[in-house]
């Protein structure tokens, strides 16, 4: 894999260096994934990353096409020198027996990271790693983890009417997406320390399916009827560090919707151990010309948004 990293140096004002006390947030960017439009996780971590520049205290790390690796006696290896002096690390990517982070001997590095007190952050199916050790790890590291036909993934309009008091949702009005929002996650027993940042309640048409994958439906999804799902989460560890899940991000144009966008940001502000402005962190619009930039290149060209109307 090919390594690409861009640095981002926040500054505070008449500031031209960067200071002991700045938090380091190392950003991993999965590889090409799904059809255009969809999993775009380069794309979208270049869009969140650009609105955290200004963010006073705060560096940003990003590392596409996923975990860092460097080239060594013509072959890749991984480069975990990216994590030195890391505060937080945030992973957008394919997940699953496949994740990025559950490769070889990646699952230690991680937990020797969070062991120091690092926090980690989990979006969309980042957040879907196999039952057992990576299971549990997450469970720990972040609160709870995707676990396959247990959890579910249907593509839905998840409303969520109210928002909690947390530092994540500052400046964040209630929204709606359609995205695919999954729900019913593993989370550790009792949901122990687990704050719900994001939850909406499910018609019983989504719970009948068809689910992305597996269709389903699941009779344990079905007889749940009723029930608020929680679709975002955070946790604030033993340890010192934090921990996030994000379930949405499937739909890359979901970036334009500005109260998502500040939620996410919020969130990685946060992440990094970072107060929150009062009012949010401040996002300019993504317009259909910037969401288009920095797209994977997939095997069928993405749609183009139509051209805007020349006033009369």
């Amino acid at each position: 894999m090919k390594l690409r990293v861009f640095l981002s140096l926040s500054f505070a004002a008449g500031a031209t260096v960067l200071h002991a006390a700045d938090r380091k947030l190392v950003m991993i960017a999965g590889p090409v994934s799904h059809p255009p439009l969809m999993h775009e996780f380069r794309a979208g971590s270049i869009l969140l990353q650009k609105r955290l520049e200004r963010v006073p205290g705060l560096k940003t790390v990003l590392v596409t096409n996923g975990w860092p690796t460097r080239r060594v006696d013509g072959k890749q290896v991984d480069d975990n020198s990216v994590f030195d002096g890391a505060d937080a690390i945030f992973i957008y990517s394919d997940g699953g027996p496949k994740h990025p982070a559950v490769q070889g001997n990646r699952l230690e590095v991680l937990r020797a990271l969070v062991n120091r007190g690092v926090s980690l952050g989990m979006a969309h199916y980042a957040v879907e790693v196999v039952a057992g050790p990576a299971g549990d790890a997450w469970k720990e590291w972040i609160g709870g983890h995707y676990e396959n036909e247990f959890s579910c993934n249907p593509i839905w309009d998840a409303d969520y009417k109210q928002l909690p008091v947390h530092p994540i949702t500052r400046g964040v009005k209630p929204f709606k997406t359609n995205d695919e929002w999954y729900f019913n996650m593993r989370f550790r027993d009792g949901k122990a320390g687990v704050k719900d940042i994001l939850v909406a309640t499910p018609s019983d048409a989504v719970r009948d399916g068809p689910y992305v994958h597996p269709k389903g439906p699941y009779p344990h999804i079905q007889a749940a009827t009723g029930r608020p799902e929680t679709m975002m989460w955070a946790i604030e560890r033993r340890d010192g560090g934090r921990g996030l899940g994000f379930t949405g991000g499937h739909f890359h144009l979901n970036w334009q919707n500005d109260d998502q966008r500040r939620l996410m940001l919020n969130a990685l502000v946060w992440l990094a151990k970072l107060e929150v402005p009062p009012g949010g962190v401040k996002s300019a619009r993504v317009t259909d010309e910037e969401a288009y930039q920095n797209l994977d290149e997939k095997k069928q060209p993405a749609p183009r948004p139509p051209a805007a109307k020349k006033a009369k």
